[in-house]
């Protein structure tokens, strides 16, 4: 099978694999009133696959299991996993033991997402940066594929929303096995060291990047957990609190958050050409000024607000995978699953805190101004990769193009 065809089938597994991880936001409003939560207890159904994902990862980079274990098989068996915790919600009487699923769920999902991106890594070198891209590009329309699952059906159908998420998940990861292996430029797998994880951290070219990395998770999930609120509180002031917005507003949601799956196209093809690091700083600018500039049209019609959020939902992820693509290059070879896990761990333990903190924020200033704090991320996140940028270790990403 061609590298081509083996990132097609392996986009196409990641896409449908990643399904349950916004499953239970989609249903928040729903299940808010079903089981009577407040807006900060409900924000703990994405927090929770945020801590899952992390423990999950933690687990995963600590015993080096993504590079001693079949990834193929990890993402396969991860996936079915988080399609049956994902059922476990569907089941769930109340918010208790639907957190338990969905930290079962992050769990879960933090072997699919890290083992996927080393299988890209293992198919492609010259052109890893845009087929990392592309995956995290499916991996984002997989995320947001419940929010449009929920604007199809009523609200009162909130567990076939869920169904429908686990199904893919199982689906995902059975597709994953077309995958011939890990790819001619995986290494073999290396012994098991508990001093692998701390070296990786200590380097500082690899530091630099997670850094520049910690800026962008500071923002990016945050903006798409609270997109469908925000949405809603911009059309009821516009058009009343009465007036129901809920579709709508899942519906533009995946609009916003797919078109990321557009950005990460882009920031691949471009930072195998220009660089990683220039790649990373110029989607950060853009997507942070976005945090900032969306709240001067808050309230507005949707006709202004939509093309603005739109190059926000581009730029917000369009350099994901340059960050990930950056520590596969810089790493250790025989530990690059590893030290992916280890990223992603760190990054998603940083969403929660903004997660958690952006209603905060809303109850005190208003969602109109609360997406600016976002900004700060982007802004720390440009500052690393051009420090990532002054250093000799840079020549190896992107072939020399840093």
């Amino acid at each position: 099978m061609s590298p081509r065809r083996v990132l097609a089938v392996l986009a196409i597994a990641e896409l449908l694999a990643m399904a349950p991880w916004f499953s239970a936001s989609a249903v928040a409003p729903t299940l808010a009133r079903v089981w009577q939560l407040s807006p900060v207890t409900t924000a703990w159904l994405t927090i929770s696959v945020q801590l899952g994902f992390v423990g999950g990862a933690l687990v995963s980079a600590i015993f080096t299991l993504a590079d001693r274990l079949s990834a193929r098989r990890l993402v396969a068996g991860s996936a079915a996993v988080a399609a049956v915790a994902t059922v476990g919600v569907a089941l769930s009487n109340g918010i208790t033991m639907g957190i338990v699923c969905r930290l079962l769920t992050g769990a879960a999902l933090a072997g699919v997402y890290p083992p996927g991106m080393k299988i890209a890594a293992g198919w492609f070198k010259e052109e890893r940066g845009l087929a990392i891209g592309i995956l995290v590009g499916a991996l984002t329309l997989g995320s947001a594929s419940p929010h449009l699952v929920r604007w199809a059906v009523s609200p009162a159908a909130w567990r076939v929303v869920l169904v429908v998420a686990a199904l893919s998940a199982l689906v995902g990861g059975l597709l994953v096995f077309l995958v011939p292996n890990d790819g001619p430029y995986a290494a073999p797998s290396p012994p098991f060291s508990l001093a692998a994880a701390p070296r990786i951290l200590k380097d500082r070219a690899v530091a630099l990047a997670n850094l520049g990395y910690l800026g962008h998770m500071w923002e990016l999930y945050a903006m798409w957990t609270w997109m469908a609120v925000f949405i809603t509180a911009s059309e009821h002031a516009r058009r009343g609190s009465d007036a129901d917005v809920t579709g709508l507003a899942a519906l533009v949601t995946f609009a916003v958050v797919g078109s990321g799956a557009i950005g990460c196209w882009l920031g691949g093809k471009y930072a195998d050409r220009w660089g990683r690091t220039l790649i990373t700083s110029a989607a950060m600018m853009v997507s942070g000024s976005c945090a900032i500039a969306v709240g001067f049209l808050f309230g507005s019609p949707l006709a202004l607000l939509v093309p603005l959020l739109l190059v926000w939902g581009v730029t917000v992820v369009a350099d994901s995978a340059q960050f990930s693509a950056a520590v596969s290059e810089l790493a250790p070879r025989d530990y690059v699953g590893t030290a992916l896990t280890l990223q992603t761990s760190l990054g998603f333990l940083l969403t929660c805190a903004t997660i958690y903190l952006l209603p905060r924020v809303a109850a005190a200033i208003g969602w109109r101004w609360s997406m600016s704090v976002l900004a700060i991320g982007p802004a720390f996140g440009v500052w690393a990769m051009v420090a990532l940028r002054r250093r000799p270790e840079s020549l190896q990403l992107a072939g020399g193009a840093r």
